[in-house]
Order: structure tokens, then sequence, then C-alpha cells
């Protein structure tokens, strides 16, 4: 016998059109959730059909009764907006193949969000932290994790949610930043609900303290977004520094004074040893002018990064540095190592790229706060190395050092030639 095919009709926004109404005066069962019936009773269409309507309340007992049925009742399966986006439309299609199926999508619930709130979202990036894995891999594509990091890069981002990633889990995933970056919240609740629908706008920290119905999409813009700046489909717009390439900042691209700044060489060759990881902690003792930290944090959006700096220049610098590429996830620590580290969150990398004679002192006190991780120190004496192996080895760092020797072209006259720079050692401690 040959299956029928499922018919899937989205719901929630607009009146149905003709061939769904005759679609579901044709069909034998009309499939629906306990919410969405909600939403269907209001429907003009519901007395006539509501005979045929069979409350499934789980999403794999759905499709189980689709593979069973369809081949002997004419289906129909109500879906929330646009079932093709993040709905149920990708699974029944699974189950039943391309030909079994058709779909009839009604406007998706960010469609009618960014309407609400006047915005556009054509350059928005969405998303979903809606209950449900990936197949195959058993992981969500996304975690509340990755906000800061996503808003950083594409400035707007839509949300589909669910009990646990809600509007206040989110907002409180900003609050908890070292520095809070300018963003602006929009939940947009009961969307297709009448005169239920609710739209709540704020901080993070306004947001923070509200609770909200599980119905809902949370759209955030970022300080390039939402007006705040050119529009990003101009021809005058300019991307901002978070949204350029990460990595091969040049020294000419910092603020700093007499040259005291990581050369990009080598700072290419530590960042590669820290080897960080997309969240966490990173110390930046010493920091200096902030050119590790400032690339680091580039890399690893989710990663909060403290610079230490315990002199006035060096720290007027990195703030002028900080500014200029739009840091959220670093925060710079006015003090002296190691008496400026008591108060951060402990470490899974450090960076010593100065330690004002306290090296020791330093890696004892990563020794104590890092569970697991790596500490890597740069340095351009043999005294300074030999002090700095022994004190890891004593703690139960595993090693590896690597000396890096750079020349740069230098013009002399008409000709060319290599000019040296002062090698530097780098030493790693990985604690396992």
């Amino acid at each position: 016998m040959t299956a029928k095919k499922v018919y899937i009709v989205g719901i929630g926004h607009k009146p149905l059109d003709e061939r769904c109404r005759r679609i579901l005066g044709a069909a034998d069962v009309i499939l629906t959730s306990p919410r969405l019936l909600e939403v269907f009773q209001k429907y003009a269409d519901y007395p006539e059909v509501k005979g045929k309507v069979k409350i499934i309340d789980r999403v794999g007992e759905t499709l189980d009764y689709i593979e069973r049925k369809r081949e002997v009742e004419s289906i129909v399966l109500l879906g929330s907006g646009d079932p093709m986006f993040h709905g149920i439309g990708r699974q029944v299609i699974a189950r039943c193949g391309r030909e079994g199926v058709e779909v009839f999508p009604d406007l998706s619930s960010v469609q009618v969000a960014f309407a609400r709130i006047r915005e556009r979202w054509d350059d928005a990036f969405l998303m979903s932290l809606h209950g449900g894995l990936i197949p195959g891999k058993g992981t969500r594509a996304y975690t509340l994790a990755d906000l800061p990091s996503l808003l950083a890069e594409y400035g707007k981002l839509a949300i589909l949610t669910d009990g646990t990633n809600n509007p206040t889990a989110i907002a409180e995933v900003f609050v908890a930043l070292p520095a809070l970056p300018p963003v602006k919240i929009f939940v947009c609740e009961k969307l297709g609900y009448g005169e239920q629908e609710m739209i709540t706008s704020g901080a993070p920290e306004e947001i923070a303290g509200k609770t909200f119905s599980d119905l809902n999409v949370v759209i955030l813009l970022g300080s390039h977004a939402g007006g705040k700046g050119p529009d990003r489909g101009s021809e005058t717009y300019k991307k901002p520094p978070s949204a350029a390439a990460r990595f091969g900042l040049t020294e000419k691209e910092f603020s700093h004074s007499r040259g005291l700044i990581t050369k990009d060489e080598v700072r290419a060759v530590t960042l590669h040893k820290l080897r960080l990881p997309s969240e966490g902690v990173l110390w930046d003792v010493g920091a200096g002018s902030g050119s590790l930290s400032i690339e680091a944090a580039r890399l690893s959006p989710g990663l909060s990064v403290f610079a230490v700096e315990r002199d006035d220049e060096q720290v007027a610098h990195m703030k002028q540095n900080k500014r200029q590429f739009d840091l959220s996830n670093m925060e710079i620590v006015k003090g002296e190592a190691p008496y400026a580290l008591d108060s951060l969150p402990d470490p899974d990398r450090v960076f010593v790229g100065g330690s004002g004679g306290s090296l020791a002192a330093i890696i004892a006190l990563t020794g104590e706060r890092m569970r697991a991780g790596a500490i890597v120190i740069n340095c351009v004496t043999l005294e300074t190395v030999d002090e700095a192996v022994r004190e890891l080895e004593a703690r139960g760092f595993q090693i590896d050092l690597s000396q890096v020797s750079v020349s740069r072209l230098k013009e002399l006259g008409e000709r060319r030639y290599l000019k040296a720079l002062n090698p530097v050692f780098i030493i790693r401690g990985e604690k396992p």
C-alpha cells in the first residue's frame, strides 16, 4: 500500500489559506500538541474539524504515530510558525522522505519578533538554544557561552529559547562578563497570542532580574546594530574591529611607547604555545600595552582575559588599545603581581611577559590556583630561564622550552639586509 502524503501546516500568526482549509477538511487526523491546540482553538476553522484533532505531547511519539499510520490515514500535523525553521519539519521529512511531505509555513516567530521591535533582520544571526540535540552528535549547535562571541561578530542575534536557556539566563551571561559590552535585549513573549503578546527590552542587568513566559524569542543588539552605527548594508559602513580578522595584528596597530611591546613574531608563537580555549580565564601578567591580551581576547571571545600591569604609562596605552578594539571580554587590572592576582578568578591559562622580580611567587600562585592548564613565560636572560624552569618543575609542571630568533628586512643605502632582534626564550609549563 502506498503511503499517503503528510501535510505540515504552520499556525500562529495568520489565517489559513483556502488550500490549507481543504486539506484540513479532507484529513483523517490532525495532530497537535497541547500548546498548539490552544492556538488552533482561536482559528475560525477549528469548530468544523475539532473531531479530527488528536493531541500528542512528545515529538518522538508524534513521529512514531506518523510512521505507523501514514499508509492508512491522511495526516495533517500542526506546527508552530514556520515548521522548517528549527521546527518539526526536518524530523518529519527525515522519517517520511521529501516526496512524502508537504509543508505550509506560517510566519516564523523570528520574523514576527523583528517586526514587533521594528528592526531589520536580514543582517541578523539566527540561532536556537531550544532543547534538542544535533542528530548524531548529542550536543547543541550553540550554548549560552557562545553568545558573547557571536554578538561580537554579528552584532545582532535572534535566539529561540527554552525553559533552561531562557531570557534571564541569557542576560546573566552578559552580566557575568568582566566588562559588560553595550547590548540591548528584547524579549518577545507569546507572539501570535493576541493581547497576551508582550515585548520587554532593557540592558542585561535589567532583564536578569525578571521572569518570562517559556514562549518567547530573544533578540540581542550589540554596539554595531540597531541604529547605533552606520547601516551595515551601506557603502559607508566599516566593520568594527571585533568583526575584522582576529589574528595577525601588527605592532603599528597598538598604542605603545619606546618599543615596549611583544614583537609580532614572538606574540604569534606565544599564542600558539598558550593553546587558548574557547572559554575560561587567562591571566596576562606584566601585560604592558596589552598586545597579547587583545589578540587573545579577539581569538577567543568567550575567554575572560585579565591584563595585569603596574606601570601607569603602560596602563594608559592598554586602555586606549582596549577602546580601539572594542573588547568586552578583557579587563585591565592595575597592580603588581602576585598581589593583584588574588582577587581574580582561577586561571586556565597564564602568560607572564614581565614579573617585576616576582617570578617565583607568580609561578607558586599559579601552581596553587590552576587546576589544569598551561603557563607560558617569555624571557631574554639565561638567569630567568633557569629560575622559571626550576620553579615550574618543583610544582609539577611539564616543561617545554623554545628560543625564537627573528631577523627583519632593513635597508642600507640601496641594499637590503636582515637585522636581528633580541632572541626570546618561550617556556611552557603544562599542568595535566
